[in-house]
């Protein structure tokens, strides 16, 4: 019976466990706002919330303690500066869950953005190259002719499937990949197949 066990298993041991809300806790932390399954989302909440109630405190004690269940330096840093001052006022509840409509495509499971409360606006596109490099890789694809297949001969250029065998004349091996292994000359012939 699981009598005051708290907590759900994920269908992990403990380190395990305790390793992907380590990981999820640093990210929610880092990036402001992941995108994972409800429960995960349920539980990490849990984990960042303790966390920045630490850096509020801002002693010594809490900055290693901090330290010890993150293990990143980044975190405790963002944790005990910019985090503890936005969240002075606030009593507790940090970290807020929204569910998204979309379930994952592989296993149909409910999804949800995971984001700490209060947090600036989150510039989430991609950045625009600078004009100098863009014109210049322009230039280069304009000179070059346009082969489809020269990603797939760059690829596989002077691969072999047989080890130790070289391409073309000379090769002990058939075309038809690795060498067959032929039975001794004499004696009775075990190779198997029809006995004709």
């Amino acid at each position: 019976m699981r009598h005051g066990v708290d907590g759900r298993k994920f269908g992990r041991n403990t380190s395990h466990r305790v390793a992907m809300f380590r990981n999820m806790a640093n990210s929610v932390i880092e990036k402001e706002q992941v995108i994972t399954t409800v429960q995960k989302a349920k539980e990490v909440r849990r984990v960042v919330d303790r966390l920045i109630t630490l850096g509020k405190s801002g002693s010594p004690a809490s900055r290693r303690l901090a330290f010890d269940r993150t293990r990143s330096n980044d975190v405790v840093s963002k944790l005990f500066s910019s985090l503890a001052e936005r969240y002075q006022n606030r009593a507790g509840g940090y970290t807020r869950v929204l569910k998204i409509s979309e379930r994952r495509w592989g296993d149909a499971a409910e999804m949800a953005v995971v984001e700490l409360v209060d947090h600036p606006v989150l510039d989430r596109k991609r950045k625009v190259k600078a004009e100098g490099a863009d014109e210049a890789s322009a230039e280069k694809k304009d000179l070059a002719p346009h082969d489809p297949f020269n990603r797939f001969r760059r690829l596989f250029s002077g691969k072999s499937k047989v080890k130790g065998s070289a391409r073309g004349a000379g090769s002990s091996a058939s075309k038809g990949g690795a060498g067959r292994k032929t039975p001794a000359s004499g004696g009775s012939n075990k190779s198997g197949g029809s006995s004709s």
